[in-house]
């Protein structure tokens, strides 16, 4: 038996401009059935599921691509979702629950991973696509499994909950005043324990509206692990951060897991594996439908969710494995096109510079460190956008540049586009590979993070230039959009024999893509200093010296896993001055 999922994006639709194409030509509609009408009121169309055949034509005849028919196997999912947010819009089948320790949610964003904590959360109550009424409390329970039954009985009356939102920046709304104030709102007692786990000791004076976007990150995952609960949700937690304080965040809540319940959304699968003791998968269509897998063992769960096979369910959610080599892009011994001679600058607080340089035809450095170093100062003053005291590439090249913060206008993605000049081909590529085909009618400013950040990104790679240079472009990106927009900038300079710098802290990632690496030392926010071009190996392991982490690929699938601290492996590692997996 097969259950017709229809979903139509009201932020694209066009109403009555386009004539209501998809009514004219549905073949139901045609012969006298109502399949597609449209809602009185709002002037929307409304897609009858039960009656709708999954012929596809108003799909295909669409002219904004705003209408999704999908058909779900009816052995995949239950009988009904556990929540849909209204009539011919996105829907969850099947809740993760909680099963001790840290247990981490894995999937694309726009698969319901959200959804699912603020369910678990009571932010949201299940509705199993009841949409004509607010179901009563024995229509819940009917359609709970006896474990989810549990679980909601527990969490209404005796389970306390505590929960890290994914967007940071809303603390800024709901509390004004000093850092430490914010914490001893939450908890007097301890307040001291959270500055010292966290590293917050120079902020704790700053009004929390002045913070940066990783300042509020920590805070807010401080603030989550103060609050006195059971259950502890964490929607992602890396964005912002470097790779130091990424470990050190981890590791608070790895400890905290021993105690308590905790569940994490997040993109970072060396954070991700490295905290978790158990996974569960999403699957199915980006805000479209989202199905939860059964709990799975953490490593053989990502190893699952890389192959795109779920074992145990025999289901293929994606058509292809996500994979590694044990050997990862190494240097390439070719002609320089661009030199960089040391450079300086100097503000009131902060000084930066840098060891000579180079860049070679078709090679991308990476460019690792600790936050507050001048990572983007160094980008901004090799695109021409900051000028040094000291110092300046001796070539001059035509350069595109995608910031760390992507900015948001009141005008059309397609607007964007139409207004620069543009390889047409290489724009293509993107709109199918990152997919943002469905984004070109919508305004920037109606853009989520991850869809501003895969509409700069196309643009950015796109345009005619010699050297590209990205500043985290990882940010807001999920797993497999991560590696997407790697492969995608490989084949780029690869082909073209241009070149790239790129800034990211997601280690994974930066494995994926670089050939060599400059790496950062010094004090955050005081000093900062960039290396030469280091060769991988030599780079990686400068870099995670300084942060004293190893790594090691795993057997089946080759990722790179961090070591756990203090374990045999990590010890001989570190012994031998191998930090970074030998290749």
């Amino acid at each position: 038996m097969v259950t017709r999922v229809a979903v139509i994006d009201r932020d694209l639709c066009i109403r009555e401009k386009c004539g209501y194409v998809c009514q004219h030509v549905c073949p139901p509609n045609r012969i006298g059935e109502e399949c597609i009408i449209i809602e009185k009121d709002s002037n929307y169309p409304v897609i009858y599921e039960d009656v709708c055949i999954g012929c596809s034509l108003c799909v295909k005849k669409c002219p904004v691509d705003c209408i999704s028919i999908i058909n779900l196997a009816e052995e995949k999912k239950k009988q009904f979702p556990m929540y849909q947010y209204g009539i011919n819009a996105f829907r969850l089948y099947g809740l993760p629950l909680p099963k001790g320790g840290a247990v981490s949610l894995v999937g694309k964003n726009g698969i319901g991973k959200t959804t699912a904590i603020k369910l678990l959360s009571k932010q949201l109550s299940p509705n199993f696509a009841i949409l004509d009424h607010e179901p009563k409390e024995s229509e819940i329970t009917a359609n709970l499994s006896l474990e989810e039954r549990r679980y909601f009985s527990d969490i209404k009356s005796s389970i306390k909950v505590s929960h890290k939102p994914q967007h940071v920046d809303k603390l800024r709304d709901v509390f004004k005043g000093k850092v430490i104030d914010l914490l001893k709102k939450i908890s007097k007692e301890k307040t001291d324990k959270a500055i010292e786990l966290f590293a917050i000791q120079d902020i704790l004076q700053r009004d929390v509206s002045q913070l940066s976007g990783g300042e509020l990150q920590k805070i807010a995952v401080a603030v989550t692990y103060l609050k006195d609960a059971d259950i502890y949700y964490f929607d992602e937690f890396t964005n912002y951060l470097d790779i130091e304080e990424r470990l050190r965040v981890g590791i608070v809540i790895k400890d905290l897991s021993l105690l308590k319940n905790v569940v994490i959304a997040e993109h970072d699968l060396t954070l991700l594996d490295y905290v978790s003791d158990y996974v569960y998968l999403f699957y199915g269509d980006e805000n479209v439908y989202g199905i939860v897998s059964g709990v799975k063992n953490v490593r053989a769960g990502i190893n699952e969710y890389l192959e795109g096979m779920l074992k145990e369910e025999n289901v293929r959610f994606r058509n292809h494995a996500i994979e590694f080599t044990k050997h990862s892009e190494g240097e390439i011994k070719s002609s320089p096109m661009l030199k960089y001679e040391g450079i300086k600058k100097t503000f009131d607080s902060f000084s930066f510079s840098s060891d000579s340089g180079d860049l070679r035809k078709g090679e991308i450095v990476g460019i690792v460190g600790k936050n507050a170093l001048g990572k983007s100062l160094f980008v901004k003053i090799l695109a021409g956008v900051e000028k040094p005291d000291k110092g300046e590439s001796k070539i001059k090249l035509k350069v595109s540049y995608k910031p760390q913060y992507a900015h948001a206008e009141e005008v059309t993605v397609n607007e964007v586009f139409a207004s620069q000049s543009l390889n047409i081909a290489i724009l293509e590529e993107c709109k199918r590979k990152l997919k943002i085909s469905s984004l070109l009618e919508k305004k920037l400013t109606e853009l989520s993070g991850g869809e501003l950040q895969r509409v700069a990104l196309s643009m950015a790679v796109s345009r005619d230039a010699d050297v590209y240079l990205f500043d985290e472009p990882s940010a807001f990106l999920d797993v497999e959009q991560r590696f997407e927009f790697a492969s995608l900038l490989r084949k780029v300079i690869n082909e073209s024999d241009k070149s790239a710098f790129v800034v990211d802290h997601d280690i994974v990632f930066m494995d994926a893509v670089a050939n060599r690496l400059v790496v950062f030392d010094g004090k955050s926010s005081v000093k900062g200093h960039a290396s030469s071009p280091y060769s991988k190996k030599e780079g990686m392991n400068a870099f995670l010296k300084m942060a004293g982490i190893t790594m090691r690929r795993d057997k089946d699938s080759n990722r790179p896993r961090i070591n756990k601290p203090g374990s045999s492996l990590d010890s001989e590692q570190k012994a031998s001055g191998d930090y970074y997996y030998s290749s």
